[in-house]
């Protein structure tokens, strides 16, 4: 009997012994995903048939019945006919949520792979474990595993406002609401209260749980909260953002469109509530 899979992607690093019928190949040119034309992803013997050869080749586990594989391809490969290398950024749409989650975990392997081939402390070259998904160098046996990094994001209420700001790589006239990372030492909540304080000068407390997304650019896991005005004027001065504005929910600026990102998230749950409210 074949066996079930709870989950639509099972990750492991444990190669099987052969790809399967039906494997999948997230193959990447640096950060760039190698799509059909039409942004959907080839099939394992198309990408195989075109006579690439990878530098290295990482598995990744099991979406449904098919096995996973990335590849990394050298800086300078060029697409073949028919074909093209995209940042997953542009390739929401076309890909569906699953397989785009797959690939957003397969760009970071692929950038580990390549970014720790040889230890950090000594300068020799690394093994994969065969324990768990890591590289050690065998003389100093320091594990070095795919780096993540925790970033939080929040709706800052005031009633029937939101607090929202620009920073200076947003589109020009886009806002959003405010995100920074956790610092060490500090929780997700901590650093929510420090990061609003330190781009706006405003105080917030109530800081609650909404949601996660990992957002692999390059490789952070965001935890969304919202949080309460408590105090404060809002106060940009400090090469935290361009600027920054509260902004009732029935007038809100321009903001990032579509419905792929928790920042969008954040925002309809808030003006959703608000309209209940209403």
């Amino acid at each position: 009997m074949a066996e079930k899979f709870p989950l639509p992607f099972v990750p492991t690093h444990i190669r099987p012994d052969g790809p399967g019928e039906t494997p999948l190949l997230f193959a990447f040119r640096r950060r760039e995903l190698l799509v059909n034309e039409d942004g959907t992803l080839p099939s394992y013997a198309d990408i195989n048939s075109r006579g690439f050869e990878a530098v290295r080749t990482q598995y990744l586990g099991r979406y449904g019945e098919s096995h996973c594989y990335s590849a990394e391809f050298p800086p300078d490969a060029e697409a073949p006919s028919g074909l093209a290398f995209r940042d997953l950024r542009m390739l929401f749409t076309s890909l569906e949520s699953e397989l785009h989650a797959v690939a957003g975990r397969a760009v970071q392997i692929v950038e580990w792979d390549r970014t720790h081939q040889f230890c950090g402390a000594c300068a020799k070259s690394t093994e994969l474990s065969s324990s768990d998904r890591s590289r050690a160098c065998p003389d100093c046996a320091i594990p070095a595993y795919p780096r993540l990094a925790p970033a939080m994001i929040v709706a800052v209420e005031r009633e029937d406002e939101i607090l929202l700001g620009r920073s200076t790589h947003f589109p020009a006239g886009i806002f959003s609401v405010l995100a920074g990372f956790v610092e060490p030492g500090e929780s997700a909540e901590d650093a929510v209260v420090r990061e609003v304080y330190e781009e706006t000068r405003v105080v917030v407390d109530n800081v609650t749980y909404f949601g996660s997304q990992a957002w692999p650019y390059p490789n952070s896991l965001m935890l969304g909260f919202t949080a309460r005005y408590v105090a404060g004027e809002i106060d940009c001065e400090h090469d935290e953002l361009e600027d920054a504005a509260w902004f009732r929910y029935d007038k809100l600026p321009n903001t990032f469109p579509g419905d792929i990102s928790i920042s969008q998230w954040l925002l309809k749950d808030f003006i959703r509530r608000r309209n209940s409210a209403d």
